[in-house]
């Protein structure tokens, strides 16, 4: 068996090796998925459910009139070329990137392929679209307004704790180009400092630096944490939201998640209806439609979620405005 196979990471069967799935008859169009973080997380298996729905609303069904190669990095985003490279010698009707990073690596491999991403951020910047309306190259779907998401974020933060004067930014290097990182991060330094805040930026490359992260947002006495988009972020939701209990730290991240496992509060895109409604996009492509000429669309809904608990536990006191405004209070 070859070192990477092709996994049924929606679907919850029997891997395939590559091999076998080469092998099969190209008689019903065939996306090739292309996964940051696994299948085995319950949350992606949401989202890999949302996904399959959205299909099914027009009229796809998996192993039935259409075919779904996936690939899964494992969180790892120096694999993200090799599997788009994979996915392009097999000749995909179409790609299917879960996140910016795996559409750059798509990008990379392909100028034909169509290629469909449910959040990408800042596709303009980063050479991937024209422009929002117009395309005008091979990649469509979501934008996640990544500037206007850290702007929101820090507000509900100060808004919750309004003698917070210095708030970390916990950052995953080598998640955007440089330039795209760079004009990010002083975009985010830019909102932090029209709140009366300092941002200081944690940056990580990996899930085992999380610990010394932290660490050192408790030595240096940051007064709450804002978690940035990244594919590390969403992976270790779960953990970065037991280590801000841990430290004591309240804190604001972009999936809904984070505030469900103990952060303090989340704020963001529906992302799964963002996976939902790229298959819109699929059905339209694979009926002839250019992704040149598809619209990148912006997200509809965003979630406000306050998780009440933990601002006890924390001893802060959410005012009545705010919580009024969130779509769910976890008590």
């Amino acid at each position: 068996m070859r070192r990477r196979e092709f996994i049924r990471l929606l679907s919850g069967a029997a891997a395939w090796p590559l091999e076998v799935r080469a092998q099969q008859p190209a008689k019903i169009p065939r996306i090739g998925f292309i996964a940051v973080v696994g299948g085995d997380i319950p949350a992606t298996r949401l989202m890999n459910e949302a996904f399959l729905l959205g299909l099914r609303e027009h009229g796809y069904v998996e192993g039935e009139n259409i075919a779904i190669i996936g690939l899964n990095a494992e969180g790892r985003l120096e694999r993200l070329q090799d599997l788009a490279a994979d996915l392009v010698r097999l000749k995909v009707d179409l790609i299917f990137a879960g996140t910016t990073a795996a559409a750059r690596a798509a990008r990379q491999a392909t100028t034909t392929i169509p290629i469909v991403c449910p959040n990408l951020g800042d596709p303009v910047g980063l050479g991937l679209a024209a422009s929002l309306a117009r395309p005008g190259g091979n990649v469509t779907g979501f934008h996640i307004f990544a500037d206007e998401l850290v702007a929101k974020n820090l507000s509900l933060l100060k808004e919750a704790m309004p003698a917070a004067t210095r708030v970390a930014g916990l950052w995953q290097s080598g998640s955007l180009s440089e330039s795209s990182t760079t004009t990010q991060l002083e975009s985010s330094g830019a909102s932090a400092r029209m709140l009366g805040l300092e941002l200081r930026v944690v940056r990580i490359e990996r899930a085992e630096d999380l610990d010394d992260a932290f660490s050192a947002m408790q030595a240096e006495r940051l007064d709450a944490l804002l978690v940035l988009g990244s594919p590390l972020s969403f992976n270790e939701r779960r953990r970065i939201a037991e280590l801000t209990m841990r430290h004591r730290l309240p804190s604001i991240s972009w999936t809904k998640e984070h505030a469900v496992f103990g952060g303090l509060m989340a704020y963001g895109a529906d992302i799964y209806e963002l996976r939902r409604r790229s298959a819109t996009y699929i059905d339209k492509i694979l009926k002839g439609a250019k992704p040149a000429d598809l619209p990148i669309q912006q997200p509809t809904k965003f979630e406000l979620i306050i998780n009440l608990k933990t601002a006890k536990a924390l001893g802060l006191t959410i005012s009545p405005t705010l919580l009024a405004r969130a779509d769910e209070v976890i008590e």
